[in-house]
Parts: C-alpha cells; sequence; structure tokens
C-alpha cells in the first residue's frame, strides 16, 4: 500500500528548512522481511520537480532501518513510500525533515497515520 506525503514546501520563509529527509522503517513482523521503495521528488522551483531519489531495501523481522537523504536546496519535495511482503506487511512508518544541524523542522513530520493512501508510486518525471 503505497503512501506520499503530499508536496511539502522547504522555505525558510516561516522558519527552518530541512537539508534531510530521515525514513524511518520498523519491521513488527517477527519471521517475515518487509521490501520497502521509496522515492523522493524534489523541486528547486515549486513548478518542476525531478527524482531526487529512488532506492529500495529489505529490513529483516524485528528490526529497525533509518535512512537519511539529502535535500538541501530545493524549495518543495515529495516522499513516496511503498511495502512489500510475502504476508501482508506489518511495518511502521515515519518521515521527517531535518535541518543542517539535525533538528526537527516544524511542520515536516509525518507519522504513519498522517501519511496519504496513494494507488501507485509516481514514475519518475
Amino acid at each position: 500500500m503505497p503512501y506520499s506525503t503530499g508536496t511539502v514546501t522547504n522555505t525558510r520563509d516561516f522558519n527552518t528548512a530541512a537539508s534531510n529527509i530521515v525514513l524511518n522503517v520498523r519491521n513488527l513482523d517477527i519471521a517475515t522481511p518487509v521490501s520497502v521503495i521509496i522515492k523522493i521528488f524534489a523541486s528547486v522551483d515549486s513548478d518542476t520537480f525531478y527524482t531526487a531519489y529512488a532506492s529500495s531495501f529489505d529490513v529483516p523481522p524485528n528490526a529497525y532501518d533509518v535512512r537519511t537523504f539529502f535535500i538541501g536546496g530545493n524549495v518543495a519535495y515529495e516522499v513516496q513510500i511503498d511495502m512489500f511482503s510475502t504476508s501482508m506487511p506489518n511495518a511502521l512508518l515515519s518521515t521527517y525533515g531535518i535541518d543542517e544541524f539535525g533538528n526537527l523542522v516544524t511542520d515536516q513530520r509525518f507519522a504513519q497515520s498522517e501519511l496519504s493512501f496513494i494507488s501507485v508510486l509516481s514514475p519518475n518525471p
């Protein structure tokens, strides 16, 4: 089941801009690994988006995986995430924007319940 943050404005107009995105995945299943696909689309002008990252990785049973992606210099971004497993994926997701000092950026925090469901991951622009 794919998820999206939707388009996130990433400027210093109101607060601090994120220089990195952190993706946290916790596999709650004690026997089955979960495969994760992440796509990050970014824009330097809010009009044209490009694929900043497209990556996949596996999270072993009963394990955590934390990934960091650099997005400094972009004024907008979107994170899309999908999970697969041989059974129904039983994993928790969250994604956060952090500034250059590692501090959380206001309004760039997305727990799994705050992510939007999407039908499929977007193709690369």
